[in-house]
């Protein structure tokens, strides 16, 4: 059985929203001027790479799909063809290769994915797809220093 696994940009006075990329948030791109280090970027590496899926909320799905695919090596390759499930109750036609929507009962569409595969799918931030049921016991937080306008994980917009 797979597990769920959430991973979290996080400044450490609870900011979450928009640490990097080009989403129109007040915040964005908080997390640019920091670096992981190699262990650091081994850790990430080796997390994609060993993930079975990803678990995304409707925003995280919205910044990851127009980038990703413009993209090539690892991890690119491996988000570009892995399954990806979205939780939305908007979202129709996904356009990024090999992703389901998932609109129904966000607990139960949880449990069928840990069933379906043995090894870990990783939430990307996606706080409020997190708020909706699919919380789990497997956080790994990348921290950065503190922000001066906190935006908690239980109120991004």
């Amino acid at each position: 059985m797979g597990r769920i696994v959430v991973t979290e940009y996080m400044s450490v006075d609870g900011v979450v929203e928009a640490p990097s990329g080009d989403e129109s948030c007040e915040r964005v791109g908080w997390t640019d001027a920091f670096s992981r280090g190699p262990e650091g970027e081994k850790f990430k590496l080796d997390e994609t790479m060993n993930s079975d899926a990803l678990l995304l909320g409707r925003l995280t799905y919205d910044g990851f799909a127009p980038a990703w695919p413009h993209y090539a090596g690892e991890p690119a390759d491996k988000f570009n063809t892995m399954p990806k499930y979205v939780v939305s109750q908007t979202l129709s036609n996904p356009e990024w290769n090999n992703t389901t929507v998932l609109s129904g009962d966000v607990v139960d569409e949880v449990r069928k994915l840990k069933e379906r595969y043995d090894g870990d799918i990783v939430v990307h931030g996606s706080p409020q797809c997190q708020e909706r049921g699919t919380l789990s016991p497997n956080h790994r937080f990348e921290m950065s220093p503190v922000h001066r306008t906190p935006c908690p994980l239980t109120t991004v917009p």
